[in-house]
């Protein structure tokens, strides 16, 4: 292609999926994030003049640019295994506002993440039904679940990746990357490689006093990546807690009576809850409350059994858990500290948003010409 390809992310969040596929040559034109918050460290990274902070509903059609290529997670709490599962849940209709924005932009192709459960629900079927003889019976479609750590995330996360294509079907981009590197693939990136030699003390637990201005609205921030090495107080039974977890452990290395009484009574289930993250293995899921050790395994890696001198015992702290995201040090974020860490958990990691752009950019330089 003579020109860089233009695109418009839909649920743009803080644009972990535009810096993905920018960093792959395309141009974001428009995006949309209705999270105030969201939207502003967006707009600090891309640029406000595109972004469109609000209800995507309220978005006219007319307003609506033709693009080489719309991207976007519509909302998952529906369809994810920590929401409702409820299929009537009205945040599970708003793939539809991304197919009214497909049918409007035009797009070449387009891009649609969403959780591991989405191709499990019924609203999955309704989005084929509409390629089939509906608003993308223009599309081929190509689908499947994806793992961010074989295409080079130091993170265990799945996602459902939808390309849609009117230029030929396209391919879900092959792994980069496997477990101990077999079959001839790179080997799993690690925590250790993303977050070792950051302070193991952070020096504040405070975001900086800065605040700007976007969108006519006073927010915190921006903030350089480096602000967010910031740490917590826990009590000391929870730091008790901590130092019984090694390495891959979680809950069940914790004595019984350092325990809550809801953990002693429930023997099974929540294995990764008070977990321990390990140095040479990628990271489970990072989700918006990381924050949190009773939420995940989010403590961090560092745990000698003959050295107690040398256990960290703290959860990540925000920089390193927007390292495992793969975003990069020069990002900026605004917004408070947990609404910084809603903006880091819902992200799509930057390095597979980069994957699926690699390949959706090769497919448009193939065929530059399509109306």
């Amino acid at each position: 292609m003579t020109e860089r390809p233009t695109m418009i992310d839909l649920f743009a969040g803080c644009g972990g999926m535009t810096q993905g596929f920018v960093q792959e040559g395309f141009v974001p034109v428009k995006a949309v994030e209705w999270d105030l918050a969201a939207a502003a460290t967006y707009a600090a990274n891309f640029g406000e003049d595109h972004m469109h902070w609000g209800d995507i509903a309220q978005w006219p059609t007319e307003d609506i640019p033709e693009v080489d290529l719309v991207i976007g997670g519509p909302p998952c709490q529906g369809f994810s295994n920590l929401g409702s599962k409820d299929v009537n849940d009205p945040r599970n209709k708003l793939w539809k506002e991304y197919l009214r924005v497909v049918a409007a932009a035009r797009p070449r192709i387009f891009v649609l993440e969403n959780v591991q459960r989405f191709m499990r629900s019924s609203e999955f079927q309704l989005l084929l039904d509409e390629a089939d003889h509906g608003m993308i019976s223009e599309y081929t479609l190509t689908y499947g679940v994806l793992l961010a750590a074989d295409y080079g995330v130091a993170q265990r996360r799945p996602r459902t990746i939808v390309i849609g294509s009117r230029i030929g079907e396209i391919p879900l981009p092959g792994p980069t990357h496997a477990k101990d590197g077999v079959g001839g693939l790179r080997p799993w990136e690690t925590v250790r490689s993303r977050i070792e030699g950051l302070a193991v003390k952070p020096k504040t637990t405070s975001l900086p006093q800065t605040r700007s201005t976007f969108f006519g609205e006073s927010m915190p921030g921006p903030f350089k990546s480096s602000a967010l090495h910031f740490g917590r107080q826990p009590r000391e039974l929870s730091l008790a807690r901590y130092d019984h977890v090694p390495p891959g452990g979680g809950r069940f290395d914790v004595p019984d009576h350092l325990l809550p009484r809801c953990w002693r009574e429930k023997k099974t289930g929540t294995t990764d809850v008070m977990g321990r993250m390990q140095w040479d293995a990628p990271s489970l899921t990072i989700r918006t409350e990381f924050f949190k050790p009773e939420k995940g395994q989010y403590l961090h890696p560092q745990w000698e059994a003959d050295k107690p001198q040398r256990r960290v015992n703290r959860v990540i702290t925000h920089l390193e858990a927007a390292r495992l995201q793969d975003f990069p040090d020069d990002f900026v974020w605004c917004g408070s500290k947990t609404e910084i860490a809603k903006q880091i958990g819902n992200a799509v990691p930057v390095g597979l948003a980069a994957a699926v752009a690699r390949q959706v950019a090769r497919h448009l330089v193939e065929i530059p010409n399509a109306a």
